[in-house]
């Protein structure tokens, strides 16, 4: 079954509003992938789409583009959102997609497909991918850094440190991303595939944005839910910490995010 964690809407809300987009880097592979290996541009479909920051990508490229979220909360952000007419959203589980066989040219999942049911996932895709069709599936890794003139070390520290309160709080399933999505990519059965798990992107972000972008975390939410002070005085110490160590008062100071990413790209032209 897929572990659903992002469907409350306070939590569908920031995540529309703090969520990282693609970045030039990957954004740079995927658009390159799609020039070389897509086609046809006919149906483009983005499954786990969220609030739907990522499935705008696919609009300038494909005729019709469907992005999918199992969360009901998170499809309507999508949807009262600017996005261009080729561009739907609708609710579904991303193991049963209401797509006929052989009818999609380009599958995408950025930062969801590890909360799917992998193995039921990949037989979707494989249903309803066309037989030249193509997948790109991505995701932040947990390796992230912040960076700030000379106290870039100490910050990423305090990062780590987040991350080590928010341990008990994190789903198995982000095991997939623990192991660079390698799971992920030995179990589906095609020959044309690769794994890249070194592409970086180094994202500004105020100090206010940073610490929205660390309570749209699922573990922060299931920490929010289980210790509702316990969440709130650990961003505010953050932010404290944050700012202290950066010697600034305001928390619109700019700071740099450096992310690195894991994407696995690939057709289903050949199977094993």
């Amino acid at each position: 079954m897929a572990t659903r964690l992002f469907e409350d809407k306070d939590h569908a809300a920031f995540y529309k509003k703090y969520r990282i987009s693609l970045q030039e880097n990957l954004r740079a592979v995927i658009l390159e992938f799609l020039e070389k290996k897509v086609k046809c541009f006919q149906l483009g479909v983005d499954v786990g789409c969220g609030s739907g920051q990522n499935t705008l990508l696919l609009a300038k490229y494909f005729e019709k583009v469907v992005g999918t979220d199992v969360s009901e909360a998170q499809i309507e952000e999508a949807k009262q959102a600017a996005h261009p007419l080729n561009v739907s959203y609708l609710a579904c589980p991303a193991e049963e997609l209401p797509f006929e066989d052989n009818s999609v040219d380009l599958i995408t999942a950025f930062s969801a497909v590890h909360w799917f049911d992998i193995h039921r996932f990949i037989k979707e895709m494989d249903r309803i991918l066309k037989p030249s069709g193509c997948f790109v599936l991505c995701s932040n890794t947990l390796d992230m850094q912040w960076h700030y003139g000379d106290q870039s070390e100490k910050l990423t520290e305090i990062f780590k440190e987040v991350q080590a309160q928010l341990l008990p709080y994190t789903h198995e399933r982000v095991k997939y991303v623990s192991d660079d999505y390698k799971t992920i990519f030995d179990a589906l059965p095609f020959q044309d595939k690769e794994r890249m798990t070194d592409i970086v992107d180094k994202v500004p972000k105020s100090v206010s944005e940073l610490l929205g972008y660390l309570q749209s975390f699922s573990m922060y939410h299931c920490l929010l839910k289980a210790q509702p002070e316990a969440a709130k005085s650990l961003i505010q110490n953050t932010e404290q910490r944050i700012l202290e160590t950066m010697g600034v008062s305001s928390p619109e100071t700019m700071l740099e995010i450096w992310t690195r990413q894991v994407c696995i790209l690939g057709s289903k032209s050949c199977k094993k």
